[in-house]
């Protein structure tokens, strides 16, 4: 016999299901995993058999789905309770709320029994009016005046007829405004047919006119697009724009007489009709409107996370540029260019200063410590900081590598929080004994070189990738940028013996507290040789073992298999299948491997091991390509060799650039002048595009021709339509 909760859990399982399109186990067995304490990495990569190979993405949309019905049934359960101990529970009202799918309908339904502080209807309840109140709204036969003086007393204080009749008239614009059904009905013909209105409010607070298109705007309510609801609430905050709502007033003032208004040769027809004014006025108007702002709100807030999420996923997994020694160079003027030389490792070599910009321009000193330093370390490549003098330092770098003999590239990198980190406390104990500056150009040299390994160092916000970022909810932002940077971590995998404290807690399963045991241990007793000895890492129990194990790599250890993605509770099969194959560990990634495994039929070998499809199809490839880093697949950044300026620019001119921003309306695509040129969502491609990211992501490098230039604002127009 099922329990209460078994059933009810039965009963949401079902649900989501529905909800999601999945199959039933898929669902349950995640909630099962999830329970169980397994992280989302873990079960999307080691527990695919039983989610059906779910991504996770999948399995947070379940998670998340399944905590809002969790508490929408308890929140159900509270309601009825609560609507039972006054007495007014009736079956209808217990099935209206049994069946409600949103948390809104039930706090609808639970309104008119709330416990409210005193309102104008209460105060009239108070005076014996509300029977007054029913009659009204009971289609009256009889003169109103004479029925209202039967409920004239002294003691309640109702000493006029008048003041009788305002008290009922109280209380029916509560009742209208309490009900459930007329609250869904006028909500949902604001939103389809109301419209949202923005008006100047202080324009001397916004000086660069940033919210300039809203100082006298208007737009349907179903057709507002989210960036442009996150605009108007920023022009709000900020006091530079009164925003409101155009509701349908007409429309709602006639389906609230039809509802309420049982005839219109009643008596009682003006009292209603004002009743319903006052309703619609006073307490469902500014309810509503509030309602619907939060709900755009919402929806806006989702989007741009969304966005951003997507744009950090694609900006950390991009190729790193392996095996390269790095000349990192943050630009500035007056403080000058900070010089970081970084080996294949990113191990820090040299540190220096050069002075080619003024105010102190000491320009043939500069070109001769950046020759000598090219020369002396191999540079192979020059990653350029894209902050302040960036493109001054651009040009004074070309011509220097025009002279060198060499074949030396550069590249222009985002440095969007590398000021955060610099000053961070972690940057103060990776190098205690360089200025903030200098950090700052290791930072960008080894963003160059692994951009993930880099860029969890920094706070997500601060990577310059969304819109409206500091516009929306902290902790949904928080929450979803982490899971982002989770997933991307464990997707590519760790080396335990270099990974950084900052990398190690991304790890499924690892805490701050253990990824920094990890490193302790590692500093005080040398590298790790294989998986085993990190059971002994202290706080890093049985389960964390088990969550983490699979995403940490050992390079070079005594178990072949400790450096591909094959979890160690899979070993002993693994090594029954090579024995099967009559080939050691030691031939991973061997031609003679591939062609063995390439022989073999993968449903007996299966069925043999006793391993399910989609482990052994993961298994076999980590056997053919051990080590392999995901992002060797993408494209590789778009390195350079000479500069170009805004003014060379011409309409029609063919460039190659690197998407570094996409947005609800575009791509910002940067080709090597100073400012990043925008390609509108209409110039992505022929046809309809319903967003950016259909099209494009950061990172990709893509040709695009120029459409306009306008040198004094800075701006670039761009299309990816070839009109040839």
């Amino acid at each position: 016999m099922l329990t209460e909760v078994e059933g009810n859990n039965n009963h949401l399982i079902k649900q989501m299901q529905q909800e999601l399109g999945l199959k039933w186990e898929q669902v349950r067995n995640v909630i099962s995993l999830l329970d169980e304490g397994n992280t989302v990495p873990f079960i999307a990569r080691y527990r695919k058999e039983m989610t059906g190979a779910l991504d996770e993405v999948q399995i947070r949309s379940i998670m998340e789905r399944y905590a809002y019905l969790q508490n929408l049934a308890q929140r159900k359960k509270e309601v009825l309770r609560l609507i039972e101990e006054q007495g007014k529970l009736t079956e209808d009202l217990s099935k209206k709320i049994h069946l409600a799918g949103k948390l809104q309908q039930v706090e609808d339904l639970y309104r008119p029994y709330k416990q409210k502080r005193r309102t104008k209807a209460t105060i009239a309840k108070e005076k014996g009016l509300e029977p007054f109140a029913n009659w009204l709204l009971n289609d009256p036969k009889t003169d109103v005046e004479k029925e209202a003086d039967a409920y004239l007393s002294e003691e309640k204080e109702v000493y006029g007829v008048e003041e009788a009749i305002q008290g009922a008239k109280d209380i029916i614009a509560e009742k209208i405004s309490d009900s459930a059904n007329y609250r869904e009905w006028v909500r949902k013909e604001t939103f389809r047919k109301g419209a949202i209105a923005s008006k100047e409010k202080n324009k001397e607070k916004d000086e660069k006119n940033i919210f300039e298109m809203y100082y006298d705007y208007e737009e349907p309510i179903s057709r507002i697009v989210p960036h442009r609801v996150l605009a108007m609430n920023r022009g709000e905050k900020e006091e530079v724009l009164r925003v409101s709502i155009i509701p349908p007033i007409e429309n709602i003032h006639s389906f609230l007489k039809r509802q309420v208004i049982k005839n219109v040769h009643s008596s009682s027809v003006d009292i209603l009709e004002e009743s319903i004014e006052d309703a619609y006025k006073r307490l469902l108007q500014p309810s509503i409107e509030r309602e619907i702002r939060n709900e755009l709100t919402e929806k806006a807030e989702e989007q741009a996370i969304h966005i951003f999420a997507e744009n950090l996923r694609n900006l950390l997994l991009q190729p790193p540029l392996k095996g390269k020694m790095v000349l990192g160079v943050d630009p500035a003027y007056r403080t000058g260019c900070k010089l970081a030389v970084v080996d294949e490792t990113g191990k820090v070599l040299n540190i220096d200063v050069v002075y080619p910009h003024p105010p102190k321009a000491r320009l043939e000193e500069a070109e001769k410590k950046v020759m000598e330093c090219i020369k002396k370390f191999n540079i192979e490549i020059v990653a350029i900081g894209n902050g302040t003098a960036s493109r001054e330092t651009e040009q004074f770098i070309v011509s220097i590598l025009k002279k060198v003999k060499s074949d030396v590239s550069y590249l222009i990198v985002n440095e969007a929080g590398a000021s955060v980190y610099s000053a961070s406390e972690l940057a103060r104990e990776e190098f205690p004994n360089l200025q903030v500056e200098e950090r700052s150009a290791v930072s960008i040299a080894r963003r160059l070189q692994d951009p993930l390994a880099e860029l969890v160092k920094i706070d997500p916000k601060s990577v310059g990738v969304g819109q409206y970022q500091h516009d929306v909810s902290q902790k949904k932002i928080n929450e979803s940028l982490s899971f982002v940077v989770e997933t991307a971590v464990n997707r590519v995998g760790v080396n335990v013996n270099t990974a950084s404290s900052s990398l190690l807690q991304y790890v499924a399963g690892l805490s701050k507290t253990v990824a920094n045991n990890i490193v302790k241990r590692r500093e005080e007793e040398g590298r790790f040789y294989n998986r085993k000895e990190l059971r002994k890492i202290p706080r890093l129990g049985e389960k964390t073992y088990e969550q983490c194990v699979g995403f940490l790599r050992i390079l070079d250890g005594e178990e072949p298999l400790d450096n591909t993605s094959i979890h160690p509770e899979n070993y002993r099969k693994v090594h029954d299948l090579l024995d099967e194959l009559q080939l050691s560990t030691s031939l991973l990634g061997s031609e003679e491997l591939k062609d063995a495994v390439k022989a073999q039929r993968v449903e007996e070998i299966g069925e043999r091991l006793g391993i399910g499809e989609h482990t052994l199809k993961d298994i076999l490839d980590a056997l053919i390509l051990p080590g392999r880093d995901p992002r060797d697949d993408l494209p590789k950044p778009l390195l350079k060799k000479d500069v170009l300026k805004m003014e060379d620019l011409m309409k029609g001119m063919e460039l190659q650039g690197t998407v570094r921003n996409v947005v609800d309306f575009g791509a910002f695509v940067d080709i090597g002048v100073k400012q990043d040129g925008l390609v509108h969502i209409s110039k992505l491609k022929e046809g309809f595009v319903k967003h950016p990211l259909e099209v494009v992501s950061v990172g990709d490098v893509v040709t695009v021709w120029v459409e306009s230039v306008d040198v004094g604002k800075g701006r670039v127009s761009l299309t990816m339509l070839n009109s040839n």
